[in-house]
């Protein structure tokens, strides 16, 4: 916490001199890192497509003869509500306009060509590998919690290696588990560094007041005050009650969108940008779109997989709670079924619609983008939907609600990595889960008060970097527990026993017949 404060003091002090710095780091690790990071996605996605699809993929995460808690869509519905926050109402917008002008595989910005390619990259960066990233720790936490019984309070404890006593490990399991909370940090107070702004200046456009820092402020304010009661109601009604709206929010807003707009154009440029993601999967993998270095796709892909790492604590944790009964192939599966699907819509959607606007000359969105910022493009997209004033309060909610969401379930979690020893169902205690409220808010106002849309990039890249090293260490955990399981190893033992049975009653039979 105060390691925190003090970095908020920073930003806050600083103000937008601390840009310059960030902008220096961002190109730091993009040019001398960005392998570092294409390794462990691309390593970390073929783990998971190879242990899905092989026998391993039916370990149960439960004792046998375990029912899942809950229907593949009830547990697909809350992975994908918690999986995402409102940045995708953002960022599903304003992407393929940034990717108009800077399109990849060679186009030139503004072509017949650059349109095509305008939604695939974004697209790319919220797909299959993206989510891959979550089975990580998922996987991790879920075997040991579900099969062995173990109650998990860090993300450390998933790890069988780092047991037991021992000055070394404990160090060990103390840095994994700072680092887990300095990329939660990272990713949440960059969330949030995001959304304000455009909450900000929605809520100007609906109501007339001034897109001022006192704005701002206030949403803070309100924020805190919704956070701390959330909090004090606790898991179950607090943050529960949240999840289940936000994701109605959401997709309502989604498909009055979709009902309003160039229906069949939106569905039929989908189907098109799904045949060249899957055509240009490999090269986006690589981080290839653009030609050269340090180009604009490259600089957006490290920057989601910055973030995607320093969320995958916290999604980790939660989808491994509600996946008891299913199995490892069930929750593989699903992550990428629900979850990629739900983030592939809002892209299909939004950032269809942008581009409908854009090229059908209704309102030059990309002029907004490149003088207002992401925020007025928000806003100026919603006021060419009918009923404009609800569909700005629906969309100001939904961020709303998304916000509290999850900022509240991350201050649960990091609460509970740094709390001491909990027992059984026991809970963070309510001012352990409130200063974190805290420090995510100051944290936060520090980063809107610092701006721009790379110091958001810079931050989210740092505070996934050191998460690569914890996700190696959760990939060998994985492999040496589904390698060992005592499942596996009975099924393995059984099957030469059942092959030889079967062997003799041939035999037995052909003798009778003859």
């Amino acid at each position: 916490m105060i390691l925190f404060g003090l970095v908020s003091l920073v930003l806050i002090i600083g103000g937008s001199a601390v840009q310059q710095s960030m902008n220096a780091i961002l190109t730091l690790l993009t040019s001398h890192t960005e392998w570092l990071y294409l390794l462990i996605y691309i390593v970390n996605f073929c783990f998971f497509m190879a242990l899905a699809f092989s026998k391993y993929g039916h370990i149960k995460l439960g004792k046998a003869g375990t029912k899942a808690d809950y229907s593949g869509f009830q547990w697909g519905s809350m992975v994908f509500a918690t999986g995402i926050d409102a940045s995708i109402l953002m960022l599903s917008a304003t992407d393929p306009l940034a990717y108009l002008q800077h399109p990849a595989f060679g186009a030139k910005p503004f072509s017949t060509a650059a349109y095509v390619y305008a939604n695939v990259c974004g697209q790319f960066n919220w797909g299959p590998m993206a989510w891959m990233m979550f089975a990580t720790a998922t996987i991790a936490i879920a075997y040991p919690m579900h099969v062995k019984g173990l109650p998990i309070q860090r993300l450390s404890s998933a790890m069988p290696m780092l047991a037991g006593p021992g000055r070394s490990r404990h160090l060990v399991r103390q840095i994994i588990d700072f680092l887990v909370v300095f990329g939660i940090m990272g990713g949440i107070g960059s969330s949030i560094g995001m959304e304000i702004p455009v909450i900000a200046k929605v809520l100007s456009a609906l109501t007339g007041v001034a897109d001022t820092i006192w704005l701002k402020l206030t949403l803070f304010g309100v924020l805190f005050i919704l956070f701390a009661l959330t909090v004090y109601a606790g898991l179950n009604k607090g943050i529960k009650r949240l999840s289940a709206w936000h994701i109605y929010l959401a997709i309502g807003f989604l498909i009055i969108v979709l009902l309003v707009g160039p229906t069949w154009r939106l569905l039929n440029g989908e189907g098109q940008t799904l045949s060249l993601l899957i055509q240009h999967f490999a090269a986006l993998s690589a981080n290839k779109a653009n030609p050269g270095v340090n180009g604009f796709a490259q600089r957006q892909t490290m920057f989601y997989w910055g973030w995607w790492l320093a969320y995958m604590p916290v999604m980790g944790l939660f989808i491994a709670r509600i996946s008891r009964g299913k199995t490892i192939r069930q929750v593989i599966v699903g992550m990428l079924t629900y979850g990629v699907g739900g983030c592939l819509s809002f892209y299909a959607v939004l950032g269809g619609y942008t581009l409908w606007l854009q090229q059908s000359g209704t309102l030059d969105l990309v002029h907004i983008l490149n003088t207002q910022g992401q925020a007025a493009v928000l806003a100026a997209m919603i006021q060419t939907l009918p009923f404009k004033i609800v569909m700005l309060l629906l969309f100001c909610l939904s961020c709303f609600v998304f916000l509290a969401t999850t900022i509240s379930s991350s201050a649960f979690i990091v609460a509970s990595f740094t709390s001491l020893t909990l027992t059984g169902r026991q809970q963070p205690t309510r001012w352990n889960r409130m200063a974190w409220v805290v420090i995510f808010l100051v944290f936060s106002l520090g980063i809107v008060l610092v701006g721009g849309f790379t110091t958001v990039q810079a931050i989210c890249t740092i505070a996934g970097f050191p998460l690569i090293f914890v996700a190696m260490a959760l990939l060998v955990t994985i492999y040496q527990a589904v390698t060992t399981d005592p499942a596996m190893k009975k099924a393995a033992m059984i099957a030469p026993a059942n092959e030889r049975r079967e062997r003799m009653r041939a035999r037995i039979s052909g003798n009778g017949t003859v």
